[in-house]
């Protein structure tokens, strides 16, 4: 795991500031996790999350999908799901309540063995 700034080093003035940040996005996101099995976190017009969710699609694999603005717009509520997760990049992709990865890691999963992923188990 990356390295992350120790809570002791966090000035108490600050704290809720930081815990607070976009707050009830990050919520909704661990909501939607935790209710299903499958969940791609994305945004308009990256290439990448189209990608992931066609795959998904294509695999019969039903998924959540949660959609956080574009490349110029809701960028901050993107930020507080980047700091939150460790991922710099979308899509975000939780299957049974791990995160996974982006579409490249979402591929190499799909094209293997799934034992560890229920949900992505095909009938």
């Amino acid at each position: 795991m990356r390295k992350l700034l120790r809570p002791e080093s966090v000035h108490s003035a600050i704290e809720d500031k930081i815990s607070s940040y976009h707050a009830e996005i990050v919520q909704q996101v661990e909501e939607a996790v935790a209710a299903n099995g499958v969940v791609v976190v994305g945004m308009k017009y990256n290439p990448f999350v189209s990608k992931a969710r066609k795959a998904l699609q294509e695999a019969g694999i039903a998924f959540t999908y949660l959609e956080y603005g574009s490349y110029t717009a809701q960028w901050h509520k993107r930020l507080a799901l980047k700091m939150w997760s460790g991922w710099a990049t979308f899509p975000m992709v939780f299957v049974d309540q791990r995160l996974v990865g982006g579409f490249s890691e979402l591929q190499a999963l799909l094209s293997g063995p799934v034992e560890d992923f229920p949900a992505l188990q095909r009938g």
